[in-house]
């Protein structure tokens, strides 16, 4: 596992930082050629910034307290340890699926697991098809079984297998209860 500090965050890496309240001391800080303001300190790093999501060649989340918009300035804090290594042969991401909420995301491993895992990029795919999923609900004519169930027993194996969705879909609609 790569250690990550000041010299090399910034580098392809995956990050999910959490929205704090606390004075961001402008006399001590870096600031980037985006006009995003950064503060280290031994644990970790704070972002003061306008724009969240793709960074550079960085993926940077911001768990905010209320619902962030794009351009709105936040300050975010992230220890050194949450820094996830982004690169195309790694399988080092899961996607974490709220069937209640009808929510899907991407997940670093932060220790072992038993959840399917895959490259990044390959896990930001399947999250926005996931999605797809959940908020469009013509594709479920085809099918005999109330939505909730269907999205269940297609999603479920979606994520937990390479198979692909078409793939899926069809074993589904091939074993009608």
């Amino acid at each position: 596992m790569k250690i990550y500090n000041q010299t090399n965050f910034f580098k392809y890496t995956f990050c999910e930082f959490k929205q704090v309240d606390i004075e961001f001391p402008e006399d001590k800080i870096y600031k980037s050629k985006s006009e995003s303001s950064y503060y280290y300190k031994d644990e970790g790093v704070y972002r003061k910034s306008n724009h969240w999501g793709r960074v550079g060649n960085c993926r940077w989340k911001i768990t905010s307290k209320e619902n962030y918009r794009n351009q709105q300035t936040i300050i975010g804090f992230a220890k050194w340890v949450d820094f996830f290594h982004i690169n195309a042969t790694d399988n080092v991401f899961f996607i974490d699926v709220d069937f209640e909420r009808e929510t899907a995301k991407v997940q670093p491993k932060k220790e072992e697991t038993s959840h399917y895992l895959f490259t990044f990029s390959e896990a930001q795919k399947r999250t926005k098809q996931i999605t797809h999923l959940f908020k469009e609900d013509k594709w479920t004519r085809y099918y005999e079984e109330a939505i909730p169930v269907l999205r269940k027993k297609i999603i479920t194996p979606f994520i937990n297998s390479k198979k692909s969705l078409k793939e899926i879909k069809t074993q589904v609609k091939g074993t009608k209860q």
